[in-house]
């Protein structure tokens, strides 16, 4: 698949660089979304309502903005 170390490099430094930028624009979406779900998912919480949705958005707005943060300080 790659003939060689170099390219295989360039091919992680370029996907590392795709998630910094349009994660740097895009973290404070994920930010905003996961503290919506963290309130609605207290809210559900506390009314003993039906979480499982709102816990999986929690998880991958989660994963998100560390993935982002993640490739921002592998740039560095």
């Amino acid at each position: 698949m790659y003939s060689t170390f170099k390219e295989m490099l360039k091919v992680v430094i370029f996907i590392l660089q795709f998630f910094a930028i349009y994660g740097f624009y895009l973290l404070p979406a994920y930010c905003i979304i996961f503290c919506l779900n963290v309130v609605s998912l207290l809210k559900k919480i506390k009314e003993e309502d039906y979480t499982t949705k709102n816990t999986i958005w929690l998880t991958v707005s989660f994963i998100l903005i560390i993935m982002t943060i993640a490739s921002l300080a592998a740039l560095d």
